[in-house]
């Protein structure tokens, strides 16, 4: 496995339940890079839109505004100045999908207003790599790992969440995208498998969507 990758910043994407964070670690110490890892357990406003979206959408999708742009800015400037890669576990455009989905037509106007004034200062990925799983899989891990806010999520949020970003990223036809199909993919307990991951993201990919399917 190559202890190097052809980009200077790659993001790794999904759906809740994804196990988007776990391979971002991974592939951080594999590769030997700065790493930035979304923070949402210190949100407050989390686990009170679970129990009522409607009067805290707006606050927690404006936090999750801030708080991605504050880490973003911060992790790309590090990395410039020291010369290394950066893998995050979450691409800046996370905040509008959520908030397209979560927020009434005025709060996301107001949101938009927001996003639009500071998501140039931010640098794009080179390469987002987007583990695409079916709403099954995903309320699967969502009971393995156990964390009580998560479990009242409906099946119909996570779809409404995976054909958000579906729609986004087969837009993007200037940017690599890889959707992989990653149902069948344990990467934490067979090597190869990531393996598999690991090649796939050491490879040089021409512009646009690629959808591999494992």
């Amino acid at each position: 496995m190559s202890n190097l990758l052809p980009y200077s910043y790659v993001a790794i994407e999904g759906n809740i339940g994804a196990g988007k964070t776990s391979l971002a670690k991974i592939f951080s110490n594999r590769f030997n890079t700065n790493l930035v890892l979304e923070v949402f357990a210190e949100n407050t406003f989390l686990p009170q839109f679970y129990e009522n979206p409607e009067r805290f959408a707006f606050p927690l999708e404006m936090s999750f505004l801030a708080e991605r742009y504050q880490q973003l800015k911060f992790a790309q400037e590090e990395a410039k100045d020291t010369g290394k890669i950066l893998i995050s576990d979450y691409i800046f455009e996370k905040s509008l999908l959520f908030a397209q989905i979560n927020l009434s037509k005025h709060e996301l106007s107001l949101f938009e207003r927001f996003n639009a004034m500071i998501k140039d200062t931010l640098v794009r990925p080179d390469l987002v790599i987007f583990l695409n799983k079916s709403t099954n899989q995903l309320l699967s891990n969502i009971e393995k790992r156990g964390r009580d806010y998560e479990k009242s999520i409906p099946a119909d949020y996570l779809e409404k969440v995976t054909k958000q970003y579906s729609n986004y990223l087969n837009s993007l036809n200037d940017e690599r995208i890889l959707i992989i199909d990653s149902d069948r993919i344990n990467f934490i307990d067979d090597p190869q498998h990531l393996l598999y991951l690991a090649d796939l993201a050491g490879k040089s990919h021409p512009k646009g969507v690629q959808f591999i399917k494992f």
